[in-house]
C-alpha cells in the first residue's frame, strides 16, 4: 500500500540528512551567534534578560552563553543526560557554536541511534551512551570516561532528578555549572521530591504527566550541600542554574529561592487516554493533589 502524502512529507522532514533541515540549522546557528554577541551590549543585572532559544527547550541557550562568559571554565566539556535525540537540549548550541566537547546519555536506543545519524555528528567531539540511569549506575556511567573538571553538567530525566543528583559523586567531575530541571508545580516553599523509584516513568506515575522531579527548594537544599549556589531559573519555569560558590562574582550572584523561582505555565497535562488536556493554573496541581512526595529535609512522606 502506498503511503499517504502526509506520511511521505513527515518521513522526509525527519530524515537526518534533510537538506532543508541543514539550511534551517545553519540559519539558526548564525542567529544564535549574533544573539550571543549582542549580550555584550546588554547592561542588565538580571540574567533572564539574556535568554534566547536556538536548540534549548526555552531560553536556556542564552543563559548558558551568559554564564560561560562570566564564570571561569577550566575545561570546555559538558555532560548532559536525558537528551532524547538531542534535537532539543541544553548543550547542543554550546557544542556547535562554542565547539565544546561532551558526553550525552539517554535510555532509548532509538534516540541515540537517531542522534548518531545526524550529518553533523562527525563534526564535533561528542560521545554518546545509551543507558537508563539510576542511583546504582550513575557514578560508573559518568566516571568511566575519565572526565574531570568539566564546565557544565545538565540533568533532565523527568523523574528521579533529585535522587540522582544526591547520589552523584562530583569530586572529579567538579562541574563549574549545574543545570537541573525542577517541577514548578511543586511551588517555591516546600522542599519535596517524588519518591525514588528505580524504574520511574512520569506517565505511569500519574496519567497527567505532571507528577515528576523535585521542587526548586529541594534542589537548592541539595546543591548548597554540594558547594553550589542558585543563580537563575529560566523564565519558562523549567530549569534551575547553579554555579560553584567560589565562581560567584558581580555578574553572577547568589539568589534565594523566592528571588529566582519562576512559575511553569506550560499546559502539557494529559487525560487518561494520553491526550493533551490543556490544564492551566491551579487545575494542574489539583490533578495530582494528594499524591505522596518526600520532604527532603525530614525524609518523611507527605502529600501534595
Amino acid at each position: 500500500m502506498k503511503e499517504s502524502i502526509k506520511t511521505t512529507i513527515k518521513r522526509w522532514v525527519n530524515l537526518p540528512t534533510n537538506p532543508l533541515r541543514r539550511k534551517m540549522e545553519t540559519m539558526l546557528l548564525a542567529q544564535g551567534s549574533l544573539l550571543s554577541n549582542q549580550q555584550n551590549f546588554i547592561s542588565s543585572g538580571n540574567i533572564n534578560d539574556y535568554e534566547f532559544k536556538i536548540f534549548s527547550q526555552r531560553g536556556e541557550d542564552g543563559i548558558i552563553q551568559y554564564l560561560i562568559k562570566h564564570a571561569p571554565i577550566k575545561n570546555k566539556v559538558f555532560i548532559e543526560f536525558g537528551v532524547e535525540n538531542y534535537m532539543e537540549s541544553n548543550t547542543r548550541f554550546l557544542m556547535m557554536n562554542n565547539n565544546w566537547s561532551g558526553l550525552v546519555l539517554d535510555g532509548s536506543r532509538e534516540n541515540i541511534g537517531s542522534l548518531k545519524k545526524r550529518e553533523w555528528f562527525w563534526k564535533y567531539d561528542l560521545k554518546t551512551k545509551c543507558a537508563f540511569i539510576d542511583r546504582d549506575n550513575i557514578n560508573t556511567l559518568l566516571h568511566e570516561d575519565g572526565f574531570e573538571d568539566i564546565g557544565i553538567l545538565s540533568i533532565d530525566i523527568d523523574g528521579n532528578d533529585y535522587w540522582i543528583f544526591q547520589k552523584l559523586d562530583l569530586s572529579k567531575l567538579n562541574p563549574s555549572i549545574v543545570i537541573i530541571e525542577y517541577n514548578g508545580l511543586f511551588g517555591s516553599e516546600r522542599a519535596i521530591s517524588v519518591p525514588y523509584d528505580k524504574y520511574f516513568n512520569r506517565t505511569k506515575a500519574h496519567y497527567s504527566n505532571l507528577f515528576f522531579g523535585a521542587s526548586l527548594a529541594a534542589l537548592v537544599h541539595l546543591a548548597t550541600q554540594k558547594g553550589y549556589e542558585l543563580v537563575a531559573c529560566c523564565d519558562a519555569g523549567t530549569n534551575a542554574f547553579f554555579v560553584q560558590k567560589d565562581l560567584l562574582n558581580d555578574k553572577i550572584r547568589k539568589l534565594s529561592v523566592s528571588e529566582a523561582y519562576k512559575e511553569d505555565k506550560c499546559r502539557q497535562s494529559r487525560d487518561k487516554r494520553y491526550r493533551l488536556s490543556f490544564l492551566s493554573g491551579n487545575e494542574r496541581l489539583s490533578a495530582i493533589k494528594g499524591l505522596d512526595v518526600v520532604n527532603v529535609l525530614t525524609g518523611k512522606i507527605e502529600q501534595l
